[in-house]
């Protein structure tokens, strides 16, 4: 699944009159850029959420053929319904019983999915939550095991506790958003309408397996603000050109 629903406003202007998926870094969109990482990691099958300028989106789509995927549009025109609702409302799109891998559509990465879906598949984790080493103000806490104890904001001091026990002992790492959870997690949802998938996570951690995979190789990126267009534009060149030398 790929969430491309969201409103973009920190790379304003550049989203004034377009959803943040169509907005382009060396002449490919986010959207595109994404996608083309999906299909060259054998991933055919894509759930995309839309909801600001969703016409727009759609439009890119069918003038590039869905990039040859097998993609299923998830409206949210209705009103956005932040991670956890995106998911749930798109719950009957998803193939029974297969894993799902879910990215921001705003991440730029050579990340291999499938080493972090044996990673997955090998810890018998309900969901993993790709995880960086990077200065933030909000942080997944994990143990010894990398399971998932916590969250704490470290700016106001908030903390939310999954495993007590482990929380004062646990390792702060930073979110990148990408996960990959398991079909049945699907089943588990108590939450309704608009909620957070790692408030989800945070409940479920607390009796199930909730894994973070730490991700200290990769090439990662999470194009939030306007100012980082620059770094985008370089970041996505190396990219490029490691792409373009593997084939």
């Amino acid at each position: 699944m790929l969430f491309a629903a969201g409103l973009g406003t920190r790379l304003q202007p550049l989203t004034n009159h377009k959803p943040k998926a169509l907005v382009e870094i060396n002449g490919k969109t986010l959207l595109q850029r994404s996608l083309e990482n999906m299909k060259a990691q054998g991933i055919s099958e894509v759930v995309i959420n839309v909801h600001h300028f969703s016409d727009l989106l759609i439009d890119f789509l069918i003038r590039h053929k869905y990039f040859g995927m097998n993609i299923h549009i998830s409206d949210e025109s209705d009103g956005l319904l932040d991670t956890g609702g995106g998911v749930l409302k798109a719950k009957p799109l998803f193939k029974p019983g297969d894993p799902i891998l879910i990215v921001n559509v705003d991440v730029l990465t050579n990340l291999s999915f499938q080493e972090v879906l044996r990673f997955h598949q090998q810890e018998k984790a309900l969901a993993t939550l790709v995880v960086r080493r990077r200065d933030t103000s909000r942080y997944l806490l994990f143990n010894a095991k990398q399971q998932l104890t916590g969250w704490q904001n470290t700016e106001t001091g908030a903390n939310k506790i999954s495993r007590p026990e482990d929380f004062s002992q646990s390792t702060p790492y930073a979110f990148s958003g990408i996960h990959i959870i398991e079909a049945e997690l699907l089943e588990m949802i108590e939450e309704q309408g608009k909620f957070s998938i790692i408030d989800l996570y945070l409940r479920l951690a607390k009796t199930e397996v909730v894994k973070g995979f730490v991700d200290e190789k990769s090439v990662w990126m999470d194009l939030g603000k306007f100012e980082q267009m620059p770094e985008a534009e370089q970041l996505t060149k190396s990219l490029d050109n490691d792409s373009t030398q593997d084939s």
